[in-house]
């Protein structure tokens, strides 16, 4: 009905074009990492990352089934160049790569607190299987994601569930350099790439990550 009265309005002179403007709605914000609400994509059923580290390529692909809410939370941020320029700032040989703090501080910030709920675990955490970190509360995964180097089936009754897996560039994940010391996350937080690059400047980074094209399908 607002619609309709603003035409006969203008028809009758009665207002603007810029007035009619100023009535219509207002258009949907653009999806963006400083809205973390605007990000909310469905993923593909199945979907291939790839992350062009300093170590080398590696891609993952991501089965939504495996656990629908991970899937998305990672479609979405990959999309929008969250992981590029990312750190993979703890490595433990033997166990496993975990990256995924934003080195934008701002970005940080309001990411690191938007938490999503917990996917019921339907893969184990082998040796390449890719999951989201978490504390020991429920719901509490963000963006921060890590690869598996052993079989860490132990981490499957404790809520960590994989949602991907490493199909090619293991050899590159081997590589990812590791500290002895672990930088601190409150540090990341507050100072981000600039306190990684000043004291942790072998970190292996995430250049890029983009999401591979779907294959066209084979011609019958």
């Amino acid at each position: 009905m607002t619609r309709v009265l603003t035409a006969l309005a203008l028809t009758a002179g009665l207002l603007s074009p810029v007035a009619a403007a100023a009535q219509a709605p207002a258009a949907a914000p653009a999806p963006s990492l400083k809205n973390p609400a605007s990000l909310n994509e469905k993923a593909p059923a199945t979907y291939k990352v790839k992350l062009d580290t300093t170590a080398g390529p590696v891609v993952i692909q991501v089965t939504r089934d495996w656990a629908p809410l991970g899937a998305d939370r990672f479609y979405n941020l990959v999309k929008n160049g969250f992981y590029d320029d990312v750190r993979f700032f703890r490595v433990i040989p033997g166990f496993m790569a975990q990256g995924g703090m934003s080195g934008d501080p701002a970005i940080q910030k309001l990411w690191g607190r938007n938490n999503f709920n917990d996917d019921p675990v339907k893969q184990s955490n082998k040796r390449g299987f890719v999951t989201f970190a978490k504390t020991g509360a429920p719901n509490s995964r963000s963006t921060q994601i890590f690869i598996n180097y052993a079989d860490n089936s132990n981490l499957d009754p404790q809520g960590f569930a994989p949602f991907g897996q490493v199909i090619s560039g293991m050899e590159a994940v081997d590589k990812f350099e590791a500290y002895k010391n672990v930088p601190d996350q409150g540090m990341i937080t507050a100072e981000g790439n600039a306190y990684l690059q000043r004291d942790y400047p072998k970190l292996t980074v995430i250049k890029k990550a983009t999401i591979e094209p779907a294959a066209a399908p084979a011609k019958k």
